[in-house]
């Protein structure tokens, strides 16, 4: 074997399980879950029936990713994190019989490569978290965030920009944007933030 699985984890026979990762204590991982390679899922996390997870991405302790979630490379999910599926719940039916998997229509959160969602957030499906963007803690996301967009509150709105590594761009008198740790200039363009001088 050639990842490693807690002895109390439960993933199902048809999930697939990337090289290096680890899946931990009670964690649980559903049907045709596609782990990629040298990831992390934390003590008590619920991954959902065919959820898609690149490589070296870190699921945390008892996040709830629900079908049919989509995880590019790099993704952070901090704990207690909380994706929803379903744009209309109700354990019932006008008529009061249980609903059942064939009476609603799934919708999933895409979460872009190198994004980060902080603890206890939640992230109302549908909608696209942006490449190397970062949810704050207990933020509400109820629209797709930008690449790069810095988002907290409820419902979350953009307070910021940050770097590739997290570091939050400090703006410039001329509207430019810098990251304090690496230097680096970005422009900000129709919503869109750009390294210094890229298309």
């Amino acid at each position: 074997m050639s990842y490693r699985l807690a002895p109390t984890a439960q993933v199902a026979e048809s999930a697939t399980v990337g090289e290096g990762s680890a899946v931990w204590d009670l964690a649980q991982l559903r049907e045709d879950v596609v782990l990629g390679p040298g990831c992390i899922v934390g003590r008590g996390a619920y991954v959902g029936t065919g959820v898609q997870v690149g490589a070296n991405c870190k699921i945390q302790n008892h996040a709830l990713i629900y079908e049919p979630a989509r995880l590019g490379d790099g993704v952070f999910v901090g704990p207690a994190v909380v994706f929803t599926n379903d744009t209309h719940p109700r354990a019932v039916n006008p008529d009061g019989s249980l609903k059942s998997a064939h009476d609603w229509e799934p919708v999933g959160v895409v979460v872009e490569d190198g994004a980060a969602i902080g603890a206890r957030a939640v992230c109302v499906a549908p909608v696209t978290i942006g490449a190397w963007a970062m949810v704050a803690a207990g933020a509400v996301v109820t629209k797709d965030v930008p690449a790069h967009a810095l988002v907290a509150g409820v419902p979350a709105r953009v307070i910021g920009w940050v770097s590739k590594a997290g570091q939050r761009l400090e703006e410039g008198v001329d509207g430019t944007f810098r990251d304090p740790g690496s230097g680096q200039h970005y422009t900000l363009v129709d919503g869109e933030l750009n390294e210094k001088g890229s298309a």
